[in-house]
């Protein structure tokens, strides 16, 4: 039976006049108040504090033969994703004259004139000039260049610049607002926004991309990425397009690495990096399973180079390599990310997977090398052959290049067209073997060329810098 305390609001109710049913009803149906709504973040703010420490950065180079002027954005794009300059660019007025060579931006990282930017804004440059948001133009120096993970750290002789706050990019979350300002298309202070995609992306080789959809164009490249605090979380390096312009997927370099390497660059005017000489690929779901491995995780060894840190300590072709001093290779690309931070002279323990079990081998960690340039001795000129049925010129080494290169034999690809820049031959590429055979010179390959079956895949073993790969040249039809 209900309470007595329940009973009496029943009662009351039924007492309340009809003006009061009348109240109660009205303040039941008035609009309640709305809910607090995000709203969009506002950068001006951070615009005026940042912009000033952003630079347009333009490079020019001395010529030696007359061409027709090209876009300096269309030549940065070129470049940038490796396509081969249609034609020479060289100033159009002679030797001496110097062309623009290319557009890209950078950021000011201290007060005395140091300048960040993309390794492929300054590569090759003979005159680099840096243009402050005062329109004051200043020639700098390139205090260094790391190609690989496409940092650059320039110097102007000025003081008391604007410069920019490092932030943390290990702390940046997927879905967070990040702004970029750059030149893109030689629009100076040119501010876009847009949210981080994803992290950890795999592009390069020594570093996991940041990957947002902020408008990143031609000429961004070098620019800041910029958080809502305003500090600088990434360098904007590529962009995925099919026609040279945004398409909504843009890459950065996290500034926590840039930040290492320009460090590198501003002491030694290079990066220091290990290697223990080992050709890795990935190791599919496939392989994992028939080899009792379960997931597709390490780094498969292709080859051990003869002689190199991981032959030394035992490592053999077909060891799959899953940790590192303890760390787990999750994927062939953490491991040269892994061996690369660590100091040579320094041992560190491998642990492989070989014939259903596991292995522990201890590695002393070498100095990767610089690339080493292939360059002609001059004065000479080394026969070559040109292959228009797969669309190669190549050369002979000289015996210089060959000591520089550590191989026996190969030949230098001058040229490529047709097929073989199909298959992704480049100009400098060293062809160390044709279809499993050793290739001693041009002659020799002039020969292999002609015999093999001119129906079927041509395999080729390519040297570029440091990496060897394998690449399939199919024969027009």
């Amino acid at each position: 039976m209900p309470s007595l305390s329940l009973l009496r609001p029943l009662a009351m109710r039924r007492q309340l006049p009809l003006a009061a049913w009348l109240l109660l009803a009205a303040l039941c149906l008035a609009p309640r108040p709305a809910l607090a709504q995000a709203t969009l973040p506002d950068f001006t703010e951070l615009v005026e504090r940042v912009g000033p420490a952003v630079v347009n950065i333009r490079t020019t180079e001395r010529g030696r033969q007359a061409a027709a002027p090209m876009d300096p954005n269309m030549e940065e794009f070129f470049r940038r994703f490796g396509i081969p300059l249609p034609g020479p660019r060289r100033g159009p007025r002679g030797d001496d004259e110097p062309a623009q060579r290319g557009v890209g931006s950078g950021f000011v990282l201290s007060a005395d004139g140091y300048v960040m930017t993309n390794a492929h804004v300054v590569d090759g440059a003979d005159e680099v000039i840096v243009t402050l948001t005062d329109k004051r133009e200043l020639k700098a120096r390139i205090v260094g260049s790391d190609r690989r993970t496409d940092v650059a750290l320039v110097k102007v002789e000025a003081a008391g610049l604007p410069f920019v706050r490092i932030g943390d990019s290990d702390k940046l979350k997927v879905g967070e607002w990040v702004v970029a300002i750059g030149s893109p298309f030689g629009l100076e202070n040119t501010v876009t926004a847009g949210i981080v995609s994803a992290k950890g992306r795999d592009t390069g080789d020594y570093l996991p991309f940041i990957q947002t959809d902020v408008a990143i164009n031609p000429g961004n490249s070098g620019g800041p990425l910029l958080n809502l605090r305003g500090e600088v979380v990434g360098i904007n390096s590529q962009i995925f397009s099919r026609s040279g312009g945004f398409m909504g997927i843009s890459f950065a370099i996290p500034i926590a690495d840039a930040i290492r390497v320009s460090e590198q660059l501003r002491t030694s005017g290079r990066v220091i990096r290990g290697r223990i000489g080992v050709q890795i690929a990935p190791v599919t779901k496939e392989v994992a399973e028939s080899i009792g491995l379960g997931k597709p995780v390490g780094a498969l060894v292709q080859n051990a180079e003869a002689g190199g840190p991981a032959d030394k300590a035992g490592v053999e072709a077909g060891d799959i390599i899953v940790k590192v001093d303890g760390k787990a290779v999750e994927k062939s690309v953490d491991l040269p990310r892994m061996i690369g931070n660590t100091k040579p002279g320094s041992k560190v323990t491998l642990q492989v997977w070989r014939r259903g079990s596991t292995k522990d081998l201890s590695v002393t960690v070498a100095e990767f090398e610089p690339d080493p340039p292939v360059r002609r001795t001059a004065g000479t000129s080394p026969p070559s052959s040109s292959i228009s049925a797969i669309g190669l010129t190549v050369s002979d080494l000289g015996d210089a290049q060959k000591r520089e290169l550590r191989v026996r034999g190969g030949v230098r690809v001058d040229a490529v067209d047709g097929a073989a820049a199909r298959a992704g031959l480049r100009e400098g590429d060293v062809i160390l073997a044709l279809n499993n055979t050793e290739v001693s010179d041009a002659k020799q390959f002039n020969q292999l060329v002609q015999g093999a079956d001119k129906g079927k895949a041509l395999s080729v073993m390519v040297r570029r810098g440091e990496a060897v790969s394998y690449l399939v040249i199919r024969p027009s039809r």
